[in-house]
C-alpha cells in the first residue's frame, strides 16, 4: 500500500496547545511551504490494515475505517491531558501531521496487534493506529511491515453518503492508492475535529464516529472546496504534485 504525508500533514512542534484549539492559516501543518512547524520533532502516525491476500477489504469501507481510527486515537483518554500517550500526541499534533499506512496479514498482524495501539473494525476493514514514533524510530514489527503492495478496489459500488452524517469528500481528479487515500482520509478527518466545538467532539465520539467517504463528480468537487469546509492539501512527498487538494472535510457543525 502506499504512505501518506500530511503537511500537507507531517509532524509539528511542542508548545503546549490549547486543548481544542485549531492551528491558524499561518501555523496551519497543512501548508506545502516551510513553516516553523518543520524545525520541530517530526514524528508519524502508524495506520496497518489488516490485509488478508485471499479476503481483502473493500476499498472505501478501508478508508472510512482509517478515518474512524484516527478520531478514536484523537479522542482516546490515553491521548489526552496526562494519559500515557498525551505528549506524544502533542509532540505530533504541534509539527507536521504525518500519517503512513502498512498492510500485515497472518503472522505480521498478530505482532503489531500486539503492540499499543487500537484497532477499529469497518463493515469488514480492521485498521490498527499506534501512538505516533519518530520519523527514524519505528518498532521493528512495523518498520517491517510493506507500504506498497496490492491496491483495494469496491466490489461493488459504495452506497450513496447519508448528507446529515459527516462525509470525507474524495478529489475525483486525483488519482492515489488505497494506502494513500487512507491516510488522506485520516487527514481529513483530523481537520473536522479541529474545527469542532467539545460538545460536538463528544456527540461524535459518542455515536460511534460515523462517517462516509465518497467521491462526488467535478462540478460538486469544485463547490465543495470553496464552501469554507476544512480541505486537505497534500505536500507532495508520495504519489501527487504538491499542494493538491485531496479531501474536504464535511461535518453537519461546519456546514455554513
Amino acid at each position: 500500500m502506499s504512505s501518506d504525508d500530511l503537511p500537507e500533514p507531517l509532524p509539528q512542534s511542542v508548545p503546549e496547545p490549547v486543548p481544542g484549539a485549531v492551528p491558524d492559516s499561518a501555523d496551519s501543518p497543512f501548508r506545502t511551504e516551510p513553516t516553523s512547524r518543520d524545525e520541530a520533532p517530526q514524528f508519524v502516525l502508524p495506520l496497518v490494515v489488516h490485509m488478508e491476500k485471499a479476503d481483502p477489504p473493500a476499498r472505501t469501507d478501508a478508508l472510512r475505517t482509517a478515518a474512524r481510527a484516527v478520531l478514536t486515537m484523537l479522542s482516546d483518554e490515553r491521548s489526552l491531558g496526562e494519559g500515557e500517550w498525551a505528549r506524544v500526541m502533542r509532540d505530533w499534533q504541534d509539527a507536521r501531521i504525518r500519517k503512513v499506512v502498512r498492510r500485515a496479514r497472518g503472522a505480521e498482524w498478530r505482532k503489531a496487534s500486539a503492540l499499543p495501539g487500537i484497532t477499529v473494525t469497518g463493515e469488514h476493514a480492521e485498521v490498527r493506529v499506534f501512538p505516533p514514533v519518530p520519523l527514524d524510530g519505528w518498532p521493528k514489527e512495523l518498520a517491517k511491515l510493506q507500504v506498497s503492495g496490492t491496491d483495494l478496489d469496491d466490489p461493488e459500488p459504495p452506497s450513496a453518503p447519508d448528507p446529515a452524517a459527516p462525509v470525507l469528500w474524495m478529489n475525483p481528479e486525483v488519482g492515489m492508492s488505497a494506502g494513500k487515500a487512507m491516510a488522506q482520509a485520516g487527514h481529513g478527518a483530523q481537520l473536522a475535529w479541529w474545527e469542532l466545538s467539545d460538545t460536538e467532539r463528544k456527540a461524535w465520539r459518542e455515536a460511534g464516529f460515523p462517517l462516509s467517504v465518497a467521491t462526488p463528480d467535478a462540478a460538486r468537487w469544485r463547490e465543495l472546496t470553496v464552501s469554507g469546509l476544512p480541505v486537505v492539501r497534500d505536500a507532495g512527498f508520495t504519489e501527487i504534485a504538491p499542494g493538491s487538494c485531496t479531501v474536504v472535510a464535511d461535518h453537519p457543525a461546519l456546514r455554513r
